[in-house]
This record gives structure tokens, sequence and C-alpha cells, in this order.
């Protein structure tokens, strides 16, 4: 069932917010999202790389954009019990941003990224595959 990824539209909420019921909503949105793309009743046991990037809109700047560092944690807890069973399964984790204002070249392109850059508005894209042997790394 790996690998697998979704989009979450939207602008992400960050872990350290004040406004507690907005990141209970986003994290419910994050998880509803999974959870209709999610193929499988139950989540996997094994070890997984998730890469999250986030795709934001900064015509005039970047001061409104979340920190990666911040946005990643509800993401990580939202998909516990749906993806995997706890976020101690991810053994790599990638975070990234990318201005929707820029140019992109992308060969191969899945269609849940596809669709993400045709909704035009803000997103997330979640990926998340099997993890890398360990054994393999430098």
């Amino acid at each position: 069932m790996l690998p697998f990824e979704f989009i979450i539209i939207g602008k992400p909420i960050s872990h350290q917010t004040k406004d507690k019921q907005r990141l209970r909503d986003w994290k419910g949105k994050v998880r509803h999202a999974a959870e209709t793309c999610w193929p499988l009743s139950q989540p996997l046991g094994d070890s997984m790389k998730v890469t999250i990037t986030h795709y934001y809109d900064a015509q005039n700047g970047e001061d409104g954009v979340p920190d990666s560092d911040n946005i990643v944690k509800p993401v990580r807890d939202a998909l516990n019990g749906v993806v995997y069973v706890d976020d101690y399964q991810i053994t790599d984790f990638v975070s990234r941003r990318r201005n929707l204002n820029g140019s992109f070249r992308i060969r191969g392109i899945s269609s849940a990224l596809a669709e993400g850059f045709c909704n035009g508005a803000e997103f997330l894209h979640v990926k998340i595959e099997v993890a890398p042997n360990p054994q393999d790394l430098d």
C-alpha cells in the first residue's frame, strides 16, 4: 500500500497556535483527507519515510508563512491510527516549503500532487513510503 500520498487544501496550522480549537479542526481535516484516500481498514506497523511539502502562496513576502517545523507535528499526529499505528514508526522525515508563485518542472507527477496544483490554493502534499534500509545509508 506504500507509497501513499494525498493533499490537504488550505493553510496549515502551527502546533504553537494559541487557538486550540483551530488546531483540533486542522488535525481533523488532515485525518479526514488521509482516511478518504487510505485504501486499508487499518494502519501499517512498518517503519516509514514521510515527506511533507507545504505549497504556500506568498506573492508579497513570506511573513505570514508558518515555519515548516511548526506545521509537521499536527500532521504527523493526525495520521496516528490511520496510516501508521504511531508516529514513532517514522524513521525518515523530510519537510519542505515551496512558493506556489515559483516555476516547477515535475516529471511523472502523481495524481495527488496534480490535484493540489490544479486547485490553485495553498496546500500540503503528504507522501508516505517504506523506510529505507538503515544499513544502506551512509
